[in-house]
This record gives C-alpha cells, structure tokens and sequence, in this order.
C-alpha cells in the first residue's frame, strides 16, 4: 500500500497494513517469518519503537505470532468455524456424537483441563435456572485444546437437584455428552438460547488460552431449555476470537 503524503495514519499502521496485506496476498504464508524490527526500521525508515509496534498490531490481530529468540512468524493455525445451529441439532448429540464433531472435521480435539465440582449458584445463574436460595449446582470447567493450541474455556452450570448421580458429575459424561445425558433424565433439551458479546482478555484468560493481551475473546452465554421452557444448563463460554469462524446457516 502506498504512503501518501495526505495519509494520516501513523507509520506503525502503515506498515502493519503493509504487512497485512502481504499475507493476504500470499507474499508470505503460514509459518512464514515476517520482517523484523531492523529490517523494518530499514525498509520504512522508521524508529525500533514504531517497527515494534507494527509487528504488535499484527499480533494482538492474531495474525501474526512471536517465537522467542526466532522472530514473528505468520500464524499457521487454521481458524475453527463454529457451525451455532448444527451443532446443537438432536441429530447430532442424540446419536452418541459430540457436538464438536460438527466443527472440526478431522481435526484432533483435546480436553486438557476438566473439573467438576457442586457449587453454590452464583446469583446471575440462580436467577436463569430459577433455583432456591439454598440450591447447589453442578459446574464443569473445561479447557478445550484444538491442534495443540488452546481456543476454549467453558464452565457448565447445571442444578444438582437434576443432575445429582448421573454422568454428568464425572469429568467424562459419555457418548452425546451432557446433553445426551440430560435426555436420559427426563430433561432433553429442545431449545436453545446463545448470547454474544467481545472484550479484551483478562490476564488469566490471556494465559490459559496462549494469547497476547491486545487479542480479544468472544463471549457466548448458551442456555439450554426442557420441555415447557425448563432451563437446565447455563454454558458460558470464552473463545479465542482469532482461532473462530462463527457461523450460522438457516433457512429464510
């Protein structure tokens, strides 16, 4: 892109659209070392601060990724494109299949982290399951680990009074998942409620997902409902908002 003298962007914007766009071109692909902060100071004739703070544009973008002691090098990993509305259908977790299954193809999918622990309800969550003051829920924490890279924190919320028992009080819920399991209690869900939302990390979320600070995550807060607009599970989601493609596809 060429700097004209009416530009008014500041030269580390500049450059990282430079930059930008040559990935996008191809001029560099996946796992491909970028320019460096000497050989940017000396292509644009620009500061180390400001070469610095180009190559950071691209980071927080989740474009581009640091390798200590190697340089910046274009992200390799391929975005995971989340289909919301398939991956809830009863056709996917009542077969015994995960609803992941429906986003990642072939790809190797790992739970790194799980814990499963009886709670007392947070109020925000007490008050969508319409529970008691007294009342505990389950609550599952998980790590999700796509291609050896972290893309999603989820912590489950789930009333004990239903849930007390069965599977999904263990870390491995079996074939279909929670929601499968929930069918087998009498509480299949039959709808579905997700919200959206985005912010910057906090630091530990930064931490557990392998992100830079400046990259934002993508909140989804899904609600699963019974029969007779009964909810029995609050998922509450964080994402990595560069590893995500979010789509839905219905009809008009």
């Amino acid at each position: 892109m060429a700097n004209t003298d009416n530009d008014r962007r500041p030269k580390y914007q500049r450059i990282a659209d430079s930059l930008r766009e040559a990935i996008q071109s191809g001029e560099y692909g996946p796992g491909d070392r970028l320019p460096g902060e000497n050989e940017l100071m000396a292509a644009h004739g620009v500061a180390r601060m400001t070469a610095r703070q180009a190559l950071s544009v691209l980071r927080d973008e989740g474009v581009a990724e640091a390798r200590k002691g190697a340089g910046v090098f274009v992200r390799a990993f391929r975005p995971l494109r989340r289909r919301g509305i398939q991956r809830l259908s009863q056709e996917q977790w009542g077969s015994g299949r995960s609803i992941w299954s429906a986003d990642i193809e072939n790809r190797a999918l790992e739970v790194d982290q799980v814990a499963v622990s009886e709670e007392a309800a947070p109020e925000r969550i007490s008050a969508v399951l319409d529970l008691a003051a007294e009342e505990t829920v389950c609550v599952r924490r998980r790590r999700f680990v796509l291609d050896g890279k972290p893309v999603l924190l989820a912590t489950s919320y789930l009333p004990t009074s239903v849930v007390a028992g069965s599977a999904i009080t263990q870390e491995d819920t079996g074939p279909g998942g929670t929601y499968a399991r929930l069918a087998e209690l009498g509480c299949k869900p039959v709808h579905f409620r997700e919200e959206i939302r985005s912010r910057m990390p906090s630091k530990e979320e930064a931490a557990q997902l392998n992100i830079s600070a400046g990259t934002p995550v993508i909140l989804i807060c899904r609600t699963a409902f019974a029969d007779e607009g009964r909810p029995v599970e609050i998922n509450e989601m964080t994402l990595d908002a560069a590893s995500y493609i979010l789509e839905y596809d219905f009809d008009a």
